[in-house]
């Protein structure tokens, strides 16, 4: 079993940051870099779930959500990671949208 604790820890900080920014910050792009971070992590573990479906689209649920969503999008790949790789891609994904969110 893949250890995916790196991943959830990267993610729950995230979102910690996320949810401690003011609303000016995240209106200026942090909720709009998060949503796409959500998105993403979600798309991936559609696709290994079921890699013939069409991943759906995550909603955007405004921006005070957006920590739930990366949270939830990050812990639903978690659960379906299997390869050192996808980990390590999914890991590079959240610190360079929490870099670009600026938070």
């Amino acid at each position: 079993m893949l250890d995916t604790t790196p991943l959830t820890q990267a993610v729950d900080h995230f979102a910690d940051r996320l949810r401690a920014a003011p609303q000016s910050r995240l209106q200026r792009s942090a909720a709009a870099e998060a949503l796409g971070l959500a998105r993403e992590l979600a798309r991936r573990a559609q696709l290994l779930e079921d890699p013939s479906a069409e991943p759906r689209d995550m909603p955007d649920a405004g921006m005070f959500a957006v920590a739930d969503q990366i949270t939830v999008a990050a812990h639903d790949l978690a659960v379906v990671l299997s390869d050192e790789e996808e980990l390590a891609q999914a890991l590079t994904l959240v610190q360079e949208a929490q870099q670009r969110a600026g938070v």
